[in-house]
This record gives C-alpha cells, sequence and structure tokens, in this order.
C-alpha cells in the first residue's frame, strides 16, 4: 500500500558512505561544491563526515561554517562512546560537538555478533554505551539520529537485542533510529517484516539506511518507506562501500514521480541530471550511461520497432517523460534500426537536408553493409552526419588522401619498457585538385600521420589548427581472431567549443586510425568551419 504522506526527509551521506568507494577521493574543496549542490537539490540533512576520523573531515567541518545553506541541515557522523568510558571525557564525542553541527548521527553495534567480535565488550555495556552517548550529546542541544549499524542482520540472529539497540538509543534521547541494512543482503519481504516489528514495539520515527550488494537497495527503501519510515539515506549516483548504497536520484525521482511524494520541487527534480553528472566529474568517476532516470542510455532507443514506436508516442517505451529529470531522449543508429528512427537521429545530429523514407532506408542498409565490417555507429553522430552528407548528389569532400606511409624505428633502450620510438608519416592529400606532400613526426604513427595531414591542409584550411583531440580509443572486434582481428577505433575530437566523436574500422589499426581521424577534420570543415563544395 502506498503512503499517503506527501514526503519523507533526504538524508545524503555521499560525503561519507559515499566517499568510501574504491576509487574515490574526496578533498575539503570537493565536500564543500557537493554539499552546496545538494542544497540546491533540495535534501534534508548533509552528512559532511566523521570529524574525530581524519584532519580533513575535522577541516571540513570548520569551513562549512560559511556554506550558508538554504535549506538542508549540516550532520556530523560518529560513533558511540568507548567501552568502559565515559561519554563526557570521549574524545570522538567531543569532536563531534566541536564540529558544530545542529545534527549529529551517531552510529552503534545492533548485532550481538558485532558487540563480542568486533567490540569486544559485553551485550549491557553495548546498550550503555548508546544510552550514555546520546543522553551527553542531547543535553548539549544537538538532535541526534540513530545509525542501527547492521540491524537486520542483528535482528535476524538475535532479534530481541537488536529491537534493546534501538530502545536504549531512543531512551538517551535519539529523535530518529535509522535501520541500517550494512551488508546490502536483505531480501525486501525480510526487511519488511523487520520494519513492522520495530514498528509495533517502538513509537520514535524510523529511517532506513541499505546498501546494494544484493541489487536491493533501492527497492528496500522504498519498501520501507512505503511502511511508514521518515527518514530515507543514501548516495548519489549510488556511490558506497563495496556494490555502493541506494542511489539517492533514483530513490528521490521514485518517491516523486511514482509514490506521489513532494520531496524535491519540479524544478529540483528536473535538476537531477545535472546533479549527476556534476558529483561525477568531481569525484572522478565516469558517468554511468545505464543509470535509470539520469543514464545518457536510460531514454536512449535503438530497435527499429522501439524507435517506430516511440516517434508516434513516446510513452510506448518510456515510463516517464525524461524533461522532468533533465535528460532526453536519444536514438541511437544500428543495424536493429529502422527508417523511422534513423530520420529523427539525423535531425539531432544536426543534418540540414531533407531525408525521404526511401533515402533512410537506402542509408540503413549501407550502414548494416558497415557494421558487418566493424564500424558502429552508436557513439560516432559525426561520422553518422559525413554519412547521410556524402549521400548527398551535389557534395564534395574538402579533400582528399591519396596515400600515405609511416616508418617507426625502435630505438636501443637500457630496458624493455623505456625503448624509445620514432614515428615518420609521408602523406599525399589532394585539395582543390591540387596534390600536396608532406612529411611529419609525431610521438606514433597517428600523430605522424595527423600532423603530416594538417600539414597540407593548412594551407587552404587554417582554421584545421583549432582542432585537439580528446580521446582516442581502440576496440577490438573478434578477440578470438588474435592478431588478424579487426579493431574499430573511436575518436573525440574538439575545436575548444564543441565536441564530436568519429569512427573508423579496418584489419589495420593505422588504417581504422585514419578513417576516424579524417573523418574528424572533414566534419570539422563541413560543420563547423563552413567549408561547402564549390
Amino acid at each position: 500500500m502506498t503512503t499517503t504522506r506527501s514526503r519523507v526527509d533526504l538524508y545524503d551521506t555521499t560525503l561519507r558512505d559515499g566517499a568510501q568507494m574504491e576509487g574515490i577521493t574526496l578533498s575539503v574543496e570537493d565536500k564543500l561544491k557537493i554539499a552546496r549542490k545538494l542544497d540546491e537539490l533540495g535534501v534534508d540533512y548533509i552528512e559532511g563526515g566523521w570529524p574525530g576520523s581524519n584532519p580533513k573531515d575535522a577541516e571540513f567541518f570548520v569551513r562549512a561554517q560559511t556554506l550558508n545553506l538554504q535549506h538542508a541541515r549540516l550532520v556530523a557522523f560518529g560513533s558511540t562512546r568507548k567501552a568502559g568510558g565515559d561519554a563526557s571525557s570521549d574524545a570522538n564525542l567531543r569532536a563531534l560537538l566541536d564540529a558544530r553541527t545542529p545534527v549529529v548521527t551517531l552510529v552503534g553495534k545492533a548485532h550481538d555478533m558485532h558487540v563480542r567480535d568486533v567490540l569486544e565488550t559485553s551485550l549491557e555495556e553495548n546498550l550503555a554505551m548508546i544510552a550514555d552517548s546520546f543522553r551527553y550529546l542531547t543535553a548539549q542541544g544537538r538532535t541526534c539520529f540513530f545509525d542501527a549499524e547492521h540491524f537486520f542482520d542483528g535482528f535476524v540472529a538475535n532479534r530481541a537485542y537488536a529491537l534493546q539497540a534501538l530502545k536504549a538509543a531512543a531512551s538517551g534521547g535519539a529523535t530518529c533510529l535509522i535501520l541500517c541494512d550494512t551488508n546490502g543482503g536483505m531480501t525486501t519481504q525480510q526487511l519488511t517484516d523487520a520494519v513492522r516489528a520495530v514498528q509495533a514495539e517502538i513509537d520514535t520515527p524510523l529511517g532506513i539506511h541499505t546498501h546494494n550488494d544484493a541489487e536491493l537497495a533501492v527497492a528496500n527503501t522504498l519498501a520501507a518507506v512505503e511502511l511508514g519510515v521518515q527518514q530515507v539515506q543514501a548516495c548519489v549516483n549510488g556511490y558506497g562501500e563495496r556494490c555502493g548504497n541506494a542511489n539517492l536520484l533514483s530513490v528521490i525521482a521514485n518517491l516523486k514521480l511514482k509514490m506521489g511524494m513532494d520531496v524535491v520541487s519540479d524544478e529540483q527534480l528536473r535538476s537531477l541530471t545535472d546533479v549527476s553528472l556534476y558529483i561525477s566529474e568531481i569525484v572522478n568517476m565516469a558517468p554511468n550511461p545505464y543509470q535509470p532516470y539520469v543514464g545518457a542510455s536510460a531514454f536512449t532507443h535503438k530497435g527499429g520497432l522501439h524507435t517506430a514506436a516511440v516517434l508516434k508516442n513516446d510513452r510506448t517505451y518510456q515510463h516517464v517523460q525524461p524533461d522532468v529529470v533533465g535528460n532526453q531522449q536519444r536514438m541511437v543508429v544500428s543495424e536493429l534500426g529502422g527508417s523511422s528512427g534513423l530520420i529523427e537521429k539525423l535531425k539531432q545530429v544536426g543534418f540540414e537536408f531533407e531525408v525521404s523514407r526511401d533515402d533512410a532506408r537506402n542509408m540503413q542498409q549501407e550502414i548494416n553493409d558497415l557494421e558487418a565490417l566493424g564500424y558502429s555507429f552508436e557513439g560516432a553522430d559525426a561520422s553518422l552526419y559525413l554519412l547521410a552528407r556524402r549521400r548527398q548528389p551535389d557534395y564534395a569532400a574538402p579533400f582528399e588522401l591519396d596515400s600515405y606511409r609511416t616508418v617507426e624505428r625502435a630505438l636501443s633502450a637500457t630496458s624493455r619498457h623505456n625503448r624509445e620510438i620514432e614515428c615518420e608519416a609521408i602523406a599525399k592529400v589532394v585539395v582543390n585538385g591540387e596534390t600536396l606532400q608532406e612529411v611529419a613526426e609525431g610521438n606514433g604513427p597517428v600523430s605522424a600521420l595527423d600532423a603530416a595531414v594538417r600539414k597540407a591542409l593548412v594551407k587552404f584550411h587554417p582554421s584545421v589548427n583549432a582542432i585537439h583531440l580528446i580521446d582516442y580509443k581502440v576496440r577490438i572486434i573478434d578477440s578470438a581472431a588474435g592478431t588478424n582481428a579487426a579493431v574499430r577505433v573511436l575518436i573525440e575530437s574538439s575545436d575548444g567549443h564543441h565536441v564530436w566523436t568519429t569512427v573508423g574500422a579496418s584489419t589495420d589499426v593505422i588504417e581504422a586510425s585514419w578513417l576516424a581521424l579524417s573523418d574528424s577534420l572533414e566534419y570539422f570543415l563541413v560543420k563547423r568551419a563552413g567549408w561547402s563544395p564549390g
């Protein structure tokens, strides 16, 4: 049964739990930028880190005093007092107070095995640690939440003790008890059974914190919300230790669009894709194109039947409109596509000429033939544009490569890993009926060939010097063929204002590279530099 409440509190833990993901390291400046973006998104609580654990988090809380958050409340995270100690003299609790945040979240053990094997103390002492810590912090005027670590596993192992841990926190003044699936292994049925059992015995508001080790983090979070939990903890883009935490962006979209809860405004919802990409850039993690709602492929259509249907009624293969989450619909071209989707895709890549259904069918056949040779136009919009442009009867390319030769010489080295390579390319290029020959060197055969061709082109097209390569990828088409395999080369280029991608395929990696490189140069001249036949 879907809840009728208008909202739940959004609690983001990207800066602490999310930063525990392999490959993520955040500077203090990074954390401040992310906190500002989360505040703009409409998050209610931002967990900044653990001030008692490292100098960087301590510095963050000092600098965070100047953030001037418009909506969110900053949270400091830490653990309950040490076993056998006193809350008033506990260094960790003192660091939490020194962080000067209005809210503190304390993590404590709710699983008897962890109390005995990790804390190495008695079950009774752990309950006292929880209650004492909350009494001390609430007496200092802090709003306190309890992260009941390993709660669901603890509930399965020792139901009575897991509930006692929650009651100890509530007795100390915790205003929200967050049930944590720390290992991320609970099924939805196991999780909801436990939540109902807690609700039957405890009146304190509950929260939910799930990990994604069983691919159920978002589903389990939503199931808990349906039962009435009042706070959801999650991370942007599903970052987090091991397989990650519940994805905050998916949770927000589902709560608002599927469950009718106004957790953010419509305008904030439209910023979801921007938030995803912005934070991906800061944490230096490549965006997941298949991420629901905000991924580049979330509203992408490839199959011919799909694209034809979507063009008639986009609800046929889309569960929501992409613009409501700041994303956009895309068509990709492949051997699975149809003429309708190809026509729409050409519009999206800026093709200026009318394309009939017959033209599109013929072009689709050409695409099928090229893909059989190893091409793929799914991520190479500039090559697709040129493919269509070259089919125009009045089109003539701005240059043609007559021939090329590359020479590579390996010099002597002190070890096999530091050998110097000399590369030279000779290229004959035909421009306006004139054959030009140039020689150039590079740090590899493709680099040398690029330099030689540019030296020839610059006499007629000086603007080519604005082009620089951003990315270069080589993919083996059929690994079973070994060194005889065809390769596909994707080149991403930019002129400082626009970015475009081209593709080439061949059994020779230099030829495949040249095909992609020449497409890049030709696309720039035709589409960006204003060159036209005649």
